[in-house]
Order: C-alpha cells, then structure tokens, then sequence
C-alpha cells in the first residue's frame, strides 16, 4: 500500500502554509506610525495634519492669552501651561512620527526603538500635566465665581508660578520613575510588566483623584451660578458673564479629555491586569494624542474672546505684507515713500472692545449723550 507522500504537497491543506505564515494583528500594529496595514501615504497625511493643527492652535492659545485684554489674567496662566503640554505632543511627539514614515523606517531598526522611547515618555508627561492643570483651572475657577473677592489673592503670581513649577516637576518625577522601573505597559515593546497593585495607586492618586476633584468644581460652580440666577435681584456685571463663558469653554475642554484619554486609560489597565496587549490599546492612543491637536479649536468655537484673538492673529501672521528696507545716504533730505512698513496686529495698537480702558470710555460717552445723567440701558451677558 502506498502512503501519500504530504512533504512535497500540500495540496491536501490548503490552509496550513497560511496559518504558518499569516501576521497577528499586534504584527500590524506600529506603535510610532499608525498601523502598517494602512496606506503610507494616508498615514502621513493624517500625522501631518494633526501636526500643523496642533502646532498652529496651541501657538494661537499661548499667544491669545497673552494679547487679549480680557483673557491677560493671572489665572488663564493654567489654560496657556495646558496649551503648551498640548504643543509639545502636537509640535514633538506627532511630527516625529511623520518623519519616521515619510523616511520609511521600520519597526525593527534601533533608531525607531529610541524614538518611540522619546515619544511615550512625552505623552505621559504632557498627559500627567494636563490633568492636574485642568484642576487648577477648575479651581481657579470655582473662586473666581463663587467665593469672595479676598479669596482670590491665594492665586498671586508667585503662588501661581509655584505651582506650575511643582505640577512639571512631579510630572517629570512620575514618568521618569515609570521608565525606570518599567511599571505598566511597555508601549513601544508590547510587553506587560507584573506590578498592578503599584500601577493602580499611582494612577488613582496622581490621574483618576485629580479628574475627579475637577468635575466636582465644574459641577458645584454650575449649580451655585443656576441658584444666583433665580434670585430676581441679581445683576451680574458684563464681565462675570464673560469670566462664566470662559468657565464652560474650560469645563468642555475637560470633557473633550475624559471623552479622548479615559477609553486609552481603560484598556491600558484592562491590559495589565490580563497581562495581553490588544491592538485596540495603539488605536485608543492616537485618539487620545488627538485631543492635544483639537483643543485650540473648541476654545475658538465656544469662546468669543479665543475668536476675536485668533482673528487678529491670522490677520497679522497671514495677511501682512513683507518688511522692505531701501539703502539711502544720510545727506538725503528726500525719503521715498513706501520703504519701510510697519506691521501691528488690527486692532492691537489701540484698546481692543473688551478694554477696560475702552468699556470706562464708552461709559463717558454714555453718560455725555444723557447730559450728564445715569442711563438706564443695561445690558448683561448671561
């Protein structure tokens, strides 16, 4: 009796080469440039994108904090450390990985293994900042709105400057200790360590505590501005309304981060405790990195003073023209015309409409117009 001879064809089993030989999908996945299944040139694009975004945005919300006049307050201090923690994802971490792909390193070069380092110890850092940044935003917050004026001298610059001093420092302490001591998922590996009980404190004490304390202020403001409103005695001025619209741009920022990072945050732990990492962990982390690149954006859609600062931003940075200078000798008496030209951002070089300055004038004029007698049109904005 002949026996089948199976080493030279396989015929019979079609499906053995394949099992042998197809990828996992983990082999798929790069944790530095999306997953390789996808198309190079999309991958780039995306990266790109969120890169110049971020990058643009986060440069715009430093910046506005400091021109506009209603927002250049010691407190917004925290909202333009939140947009630099959120420029160092958007500026480092993501254009890092746009040039890994537009270079065509793969996954298994010592560089890549390097830069992937480099870029997880950048994102747990700037994620650590943020949280404890958006409390203090939250706070500050809180006793701008509802507590005594008196209150508010606890927020003085030196107190502030303190403070987000302090937040960098324990963050840096925290995810220096992380790589040291390898706790948690090995991001750029996909390897697991063995320390959840230590993972679980440290996450609950220095990230889950501080999102907590955060959407009990937001939620103790909301409801202490709603009573005020029912009294009918109560008339705010001008600008409690505008200090309470930047308030919930804040407190839609800290959603926006629940929503992004708590799906990441989730897995990652599910992930430790199961000591298995799933593809789904790389998918949740870019989503996550994307709210660093997406947050200037809502405070320009939710807040008008962000807007009108924005505007007056582009207008300078896009729309001037180019700084000529003509060589001429002393002895000339004679200057040309249109050789030196001087740019100011519109609208900057004077008092913009949420002065001070120019809200005591308008009350002047007011009061001219109704021959030096009280008005009373009154107009809040609540």
């Amino acid at each position: 009796m002949m026996t089948p001879d199976f080493s030279s064809n396989n015929s019979l089993f079609p499906f053995t080469t394949e099992l042998l030989t197809s990828a996992t999908p983990m082999d798929t996945v790069d944790p530095s440039t999306l997953p390789y299944d996808w198309n190079r040139v999309a991958r780039l694009l995306i990266t790109t994108g969120l890169s110049v975004l971020g990058s643009v945005g986060n440069g715009y919300m430093i910046s506005s904090v400091m021109i506009e006049d209603h927002l250049r307050r010691r407190g917004n201090t925290y909202i333009a450390v939140e947009a630099l923690a959120d420029l160092l994802v958007s500026g480092v971490v993501i254009p890092v990985s746009a040039v890994m792909i537009l270079a065509g390193i793969k996954q298994a070069e010592p560089i890549k293994e390097i830069m992937c380092h480099v870029q997880w110890f950048l994102t747990l850092l700037c994620s650590l900042v943020t949280v404890w940044t958006l409390a203090m935003i939250a706070m500050e917050n809180y006793v701008r709105l509802c507590m005594p004026p008196e209150c508010y001298t606890f927020f003085s610059k030196s107190h502030i400057i303190l403070s987000v001093i302090m937040i960098w420092l324990v963050s840096i302490l925290l995810t220096t200790l992380q790589f040291i001591y390898k706790v948690g998922p090995d991001y750029c590996s996909k390897k697991v360590s063995y320390m959840e009980l230590y993972q679980g404190i440290i996450g609950s004490l220095f990230f889950f505590i501080p999102i907590i304390i955060t959407c009990i202020l937001y939620m103790k403001i909301t409801y202490k501005v709603r009573l005020a409103r029912q009294n009918p005695s109560f008339k705010p001025p001008v600008i409690f309304g505008w200090d309470y619209s930047l308030m919930l741009t804040n407190m839609y920022s800290y959603i926006m981060f629940i929503v992004l990072w708590i799906p990441f945050c989730i897995v990652m732990s599910v992930a430790s405790f199961r000591h298995q990492i799933t593809p789904s962990f790389y998918y949740l982390a870019w989503l996550a990195l994307s709210k660093s690149c997406i947050n200037s954006v809502l405070y320009c859609i939710s807040n008008r003073h962000f807007r009108n600062a924005y505007i007056n931003l582009f207008h300078y940075c896009c729309c001037k023209t180019t700084v000529t200078f003509s060589r001429r000798s002393r002895g000339d008496a004679t200057r040309p015309s249109g050789d030196v030209r001087v740019h100011i951002i519109p609208g900057y070089n004077m008092y913009s409409y949420t002065s001070p300055q120019r809200g005591r004038d308008a009350s002047k004029r007011v009061l001219i117009n109704c021959n030096n007698r009280p008005c009373h049109n009154r107009s809040y904005e609540l």
